[in-house]
């Protein structure tokens, strides 16, 4: 046993799943705490981390719901933000060949960084670790530290009287920001913003998110396939050094499209 766990850690691909489940993990103190206050009960927040497993389609649903949007908004936004899952279910469905069980506790796992972790490996053994070691390791401690989130702020009270009405809202901005890379990308990002400030008056709260949804899919479908440039991926596993190759971890990545795989691309 002692055994089996010391080959496991001398893995990349699971020292790679640990750390970044360790700092992905992190992050749910912030959505639990941002979720209690926004008015979700602490039962109602730990489903959404237990069942929706999404950081990015968790903190979008939690921003609706703490603007005064419906729930139907609120779901209608973490849905169309949690579509790329289902793509990189695909791929990696055909990538790992997970069979019985393994598919179904697999597709509650494939998110951005289990996904990046394992298109970053070449070897088929890697990949398999590289998902399971980031999916189940980032999903415990998600979890873990929503509920630790969750507990502390319900002793908030009122938002509003810490300045956190506004705050899921902005930690969905932190996600995204950093990972508009290039003209084209930042562009669409600012029209979005002009649209959803312009929707505003005219439309029910939780809507103008869909409106935003709506004209960035719009504006990426119609400039498909012009440049290889968008939103950069949240996890680059290896750094600069994998294989001891200066860029690797990218260059093996773009080496694997042609065999229909790509990086996953929060929270």
């Amino acid at each position: 046993m002692a055994g089996q766990a010391v080959k496991l850690l001398a893995s990349p691909a699971v020292r790679v799943g640990i750390s970044i489940s360790i700092a992905t993990g992190l992050y749910g103190v912030s959505f639990g705490a941002l979720s209690v206050t926004s008015g979700l009960s602490v039962l109602q927040t730990m489903a959404l981390s237990l069942l929706l497993f999404s950081g990015g389609s968790q903190f979008a649903f939690i921003g609706v719901v703490g603007g005064g949007g419906s729930g139907i908004a609120a779901m209608s936004a973490a849905t169309l933000l949690g579509m790329r899952n289902g793509i990189y279910g695909m791929q990696l469905n055909a990538l790992l060949r997970p069979g019985g069980w393994r598919k179904y506790v697999g597709a509650q796992l494939t998110i951005d960084e289990s996904t990046a972790t394992s298109t970053g490996q070449e070897d088929p053994a890697e990949q398999r670790r590289g998902f399971w070691a980031a999916g189940i390791g980032i999903y415990v401690l998600w979890n873990l530290f929503t509920a630790i989130g969750a507990i502390a702020g319900s002793g908030l009270g009122d938002p509003k009287q810490w300045g956190l009405d506004g705050a899921a809202v902005a930690a969905f901005l932190a996600l995204l920001w950093p990972r508009l890379k290039g003209r084209e990308p930042i562009a669409i990002a600012v029209v979005c913003a002009a649209a959803t400030v312009l929707a505003v008056p005219f439309v029910p709260a939780g809507v103008p998110i869909l409106v935003a949804a709506v004209v960035a899919a719009l504006a990426g479908w119609f400039s498909h396939g012009r440049r290889d440039e968008g939103l950069e991926p949240d996890i680059e596993p290896y750094g600069e050094h994998h294989h001891g190759r200066p860029g690797a971890g990218s260059a093996d990545l773009r080496g694997q499209q042609g065999d229909g795989t790509q990086r996953g691309a929060d929270t």
